[in-house]
């Protein structure tokens, strides 16, 4: 019998394409295609009895096209939280890998090409409370720094909220997406290579789960 399983945290990217990211959008990437980092930091969560609280995971994905339309694939490679124990790694590689069912498994049926690989390393996330900001570091790996998106409009402590994104990358009934532009954007890792800034970047709060229908 499957493990029951849940977890909530973040997810980020930050990717090719120019604010805001028109995949969240269901469109086409703004050159015809796109690469970026994807991050998730599980704030809270298990599978089954083991606890995955506090354990990141980061990957890297490129693709041309619209990523939804159903003859688009994204080729990708993971790295685990190196901190994860063995059971813990497995865990996450059962979810992720869309083995245990829920958004993960649509993601990997309906998205997901090629795996360029899977590693385990150093994962640093900060996510600011009032997500005025964000940070990851593989170091060696990939780098992403992120300021909020304002404008000459943007209120003193509101901020950007997209509110059910007909693309949302952390699956359907999400928490609101926030915009940012990336002051820093680099990754050298499973073959893909690049050093931008001044690109799109997005944090979407997840929840998912065993019991989650699709």
């Amino acid at each position: 019998m499957a493990e029951q399983w849940r977890i909530a945290g973040d997810f980020l990217d930050f990717c090719k394409c120019r604010v805001p990211c028109p995949c969240t959008f269901g469109q086409p990437p703004t050159e015809g295609d796109c690469d970026g980092i994807i991050a998730y930091r599980i704030r809270e969560g298990s599978y089954g009895d083991v606890d995955l609280s506090g354990l990141n995971v980061v990957g890297v994905a490129r693709f041309e096209g619209n990523i939804w339309d159903e003859d688009v694939r994204a080729d990708l490679g993971m790295i685990i939280d190196e901190r994860a124990d063995e059971r813990q790694r497995e865990a996450i590689q059962t979810i992720f890998g869309g083995e245990a069912g829920g958004w993960p498994k649509v993601f990997a049926d309906v998205l997901l090409g090629n795996m360029l690989g899977l590693e385990f390393a150093p994962i640093e996330l900060e996510i600011d409370d009032d997500l005025n900001s964000w940070r990851l570091s593989v170091p060696g790996r990939a780098e992403g720094s992120t300021e909020l998106l304002t404008g000459p409009t943007s209120r003193p402590g509101a901020r950007l909220a997209v509110l059910n994104a007909p693309g949302s990358e952390a699956g359907p009934g999400q928490g609101a997406v926030t915009y940012g532009i990336a002051t820093t954007d680099r990754a050298d890792m499973f073959g893909l290579s690049w050093e931008r800034s001044g690109r799109s970047s997005k944090h979407i709060p997840f929840e998912w789960s065993s019991e989650d229908e699709f």
